[in-house]
């Protein structure tokens, strides 16, 4: 029989999160996902990464964490997590567009890290409008043994183009602990 639904949960956990505060700068956007990833490394509830989408009000409006090994799904990236659940919860496909076109946002994904080829792809299609990002992808993969696939060579100028305000090193050294402290437990690295 061939399945015909796909099941993705984030953990229990992740109830705990605040969702009536307003997160005012990119610091406390990005602290958010690098805090999500401390918890889903602490708990063994998935991979060393966190993300939030926040709409244009500072609000949060969905968080994802790497779920890859508790799914048994090389999608469930915590970027992709975080997108799935902000379009569900929107009902939007392209975050920053309500279904008469008109635009909403501007729409903010913060994450612990930079992302991979599979989340760079989803995010010139899911409608974000400013990607703040703490780890660098050289962090990633000399903190760890996680390859983050290829990427334009000027992937942020790709962004750029797209209408995507790209920040960089927001938390970093933060970001980086949580690298480090996931390498130390021995993985996996998938």
């Amino acid at each position: 029989m061939l399945y015909a639904q796909v099941h993705l949960t984030l953990p229990a956990w992740v109830h705990e999160v605040d969702t009536a505060r307003t997160y005012a700068d990119d610091s406390a956007k990005v602290a958010l996902a690098i805090d999500l990833s401390r918890r889903n490394v602490e708990a063994d509830s998935g991979g060393p990464f966190g993300a939030a989408v926040f709409g244009p009000d500072d609000r949060l409006i969905a968080v994802g964490v790497n779920r890859v090994l508790p799914h048994a799904c090389s999608v469930a990236h915590a970027e992709m997590m975080a997108y799935m659940l902000a379009q569900q919860r929107t009902q939007r496909v392209r975050l920053n567009e309500s279904a008469d076109g008109a635009r909403v946002g501007p729409i903010t994904l913060a994450t612990s890290a930079q992302p991979c080829c599979q989340c760079y792809g989803a995010t010139v299609w899911a409608g974000i409008d400013r990607l703040l990002i703490g780890a660098r992808s050289e962090d990633v993969e000399s903190l760890t043994e996680f390859d983050e696939g290829p990427l334009p060579a000027d992937w942020t100028g790709e962004l750029k183009r797209r209408g995507i305000q790209v920040i960089r090193d927001v938390e970093r050294e933060a970001a980086c602990e949580v690298l480090t402290m996931y390498s130390r437990r021995g993985g996996p690295f998938y």
